[in-house]
C-alpha cells in the first residue's frame, strides 16, 4: 500500500525544541526529495530560520506548506508533524524512513502513524 501521509507524533517528554538539532537536515532532505531545493542559499536559510526561531522557543513552527508534491505540516491540535503527499504517484515510504532515522539519532521519542487523516488539505 502506498503511503500518502506519515505522522511523526512526539511522545513522552519529547517536544518541539528537540527537533531543532535535526530540523535543518530534515528540511533539506525533504526539499531535495521533492525537487524544490532553492538555488540560492539565502532562500534555503530563510526557510530554516523561520522554523528554527519557533523550535528553539519550543513553539509550533510553520513547517513547509508550499505547493509541491509533499508538504510538511505542523498541526495545532497535538505535538506532531506530518508529511502529506499531494500526488497520487508519490510514495512517502522512503522519505519517512529517512526522517525517522534522523529523529531517532537525535534522541527524539515519537510514534509513526501512516495514512491517518489523509482527507486534510
Amino acid at each position: 500500500m502506498k503511503v500518502f501521509s506519515t505522522h511523526f507524533v512526539l511522545k513522552g517528554k519529547s517536544d518541539y525544541k528537540d527537533l531543532a538539532p535535526v530540523f535543518p537536515d530534515i528540511l533539506k532532505a525533504l526539499l531535495d526529495e521533492i525537487g524544490q531545493m532553492p538555488e540560492e542559499e539565502e532562500i534555503l536559510q530563510m526557510f530554516i530560520d523561520m522554523n528554527m526561531v519557533d523550535l528553539e522557543r519550543n513553539r509550533k513552527p510553520e513547517g513547509y506548506n508550499r505547493k509541491g508534491k509533499i508538504r510538511m505540516i505542523f498541526p495545532t491540535d497535538r505535538k506532531e508533524f506530518y508529511l502529506k503527499s499531494y500526488s497520487k504517484t508519490t510514495d512517502l515510504s522512503k522519505m519517512s524512513d529517512i526522517i525517522g532515522s534522523m529523529l531517532t539519532s537525535a534522541g527524539v521519542k515519537f510514534d509513526v502513524v501512516q495514512n491517518d487523516r489523509t482527507d486534510f488539505d
